[in-house]
């Protein structure tokens, strides 16, 4: 190995370069034409199209979100495990003005979604019009708008600090410990008032202190995991092929394990409130889940969002197997979706279980566009922070 960081390059080579750009085109082909079929069936059934996309879009807007959350506590923490997954998050956040013109169909379809923003259900209902001071079209843009210039602002200085500590601005990493903090209370009650704009307000009737906290636990769980998936890619290639080791899998493994109880512990705690409190504004939101159908989704939650992955997460020689841990990360990113989908669809059909086709496209045409948006970012820059002054202790972790 090298006697220093800085003689290293950790540049794309052109070979990984070609690769990255085939999946690239890949994503975004097959991201359009999934895209593309919704919307001519969004033609026929529109109520169908905005139910699909708002869930859908709650995934994916929390990728980035969740990721720039921990570029910035890795800025206050340090760590080996943050210096490897620094220049992913940072291409992740550059996506939030593509997320941004992926709001514009929520906006389009805020009648098909909200019954807040009816004027007659309205005016003949008493909870809603006692909450219209909060829910009504024009207020809620406006907040809209101003959670994603903070998030994208946020993001740009990010960026573009990493980017002069990469060219040896020795006051770079200041400033990005500087602005972590304040990013930080930011995004929690940014996400915590989106999750309640964006979500908890399709039934208006509903609501729960903890909402929000479930969502940013929800978004950092599944921003590790699609993290630790690229990695494992990522460290059969060069340059990281001789720069991951099984102890940085196992740091972000530990991570993940300790995001699962978060985000179980979130769930529980709203469960057995509203349970043991029994009350008519709250209590019909879990009944609505707990039978025709929505239960068996539940079980499966219980059991492959937080037993499976926590049993299997409690083993160190799991959490330094690359593909044992990508496996893990995998099946979690697939129950975010479930997840997303059981908080959204059972208001939107009675209590009684359907699906779409859309459920099962929107999220392949959404997240081939964001992954061919993603990819891109990475290339632009050195997969690791070439600039940082840890980045040969981070090199060194786990082979001293």
């Amino acid at each position: 190995m090298p006697a220093a960081a800085h003689q290293r390059t950790f540049d794309i080579p052109p070979a990984l370069a070609g690769e990255m750009r085939g999946w690239r085109t890949r994503s975004l082909v097959i991201g359009a034409v999934a895209l593309l079929l919704c919307v001519i069936g969004g033609l026929f059934n529109a109520d169908q199209f905005y139910r699909s996309y708002v869930w859908c879009y709650m995934f994916y807007i929390g990728l980035p979100l969740g990721m720039t959350a921990l570029l910035m506590l890795q800025y206050l923490t340090g760590g080996a495990w943050g210096m490897v997954i620094r220049r992913p998050c940072e291409a992740a956040s550059r996506t939030l003005p593509l997320l941004l013109i992926l709001f514009i169909p929520i906006v389009v379809g805020i009648p098909h979604l909200y019954q807040w923003s009816h004027q007659d259900i309205v005016a003949h209902d008493p909870v809603l019009l006692h909450k219209q001071v909060y829910l009504n079209v024009p207020f809620f843009l406006i907040r809209a708008g101003l959670y994603f210039v903070g998030w994208i602002l946020i993001a740009r200085l990010l960026y573009k600090w990493s980017g002069d500590q990469d060219r040896g601005d020795t006051r770079a990493a200041g400033r990005l410990e500087a602005i972590s903090g304040p990013g930080l209370i930011f995004f929690g009650f940014s996400v915590t008032f989106m999750a309640v704009d964006w979500v908890l307000s399709i039934n208006p009737h509903w609501f729960s202190t903890i909402f929000g906290l479930l969502f940013i636990a929800g978004e950092a769980l599944s921003a590790l995991a699609f993290l630790i998936c690229l990695l494992v890619i990522l460290s059969t290639r060069p340059p990281l092929e001789d720069v991951l080791t099984h102890r940085h899998l196992h740091d972000v493994g530990k991570l993940l394990l300790a995001l699962v109880m978060v985000w179980a512990y979130f769930s529980f705690s709203q469960l057995l409130v509203i349970w043991s409190g029994n009350l008519p504004e709250e209590i019909p939101w879990y009944l609505n889940r707990f039978a025709g159908g929505w239960q068996y989704i539940g079980i499966g939650l219980v059991l492959l969002h937080f037993a499976l992955p926590f049993a299997l997460l409690l083993s160190r020689d799991l959490k330094r197997d690359f593909k044992l841990l990508r496996g893990v990360a995998a099946l979690i990113i697939v129950m975010r979706f479930v997840d997303l989908y059981w908080m959204v669809a059972p208001d939107f059909h009675h209590g009684q279980f359907f699906v779409s086709w859309m459920d099962f496209l929107l999220p392949i045409g959404l997240g081939g566009i964001w992954l061919a948006a993603f990819l891109w970012q990475l290339e632009l820059r050195p997969l690791m922070p070439v600039g940082d002054p840890h980045l040969e202790e981070a090199l060194e972790h786990g082979r001293e």
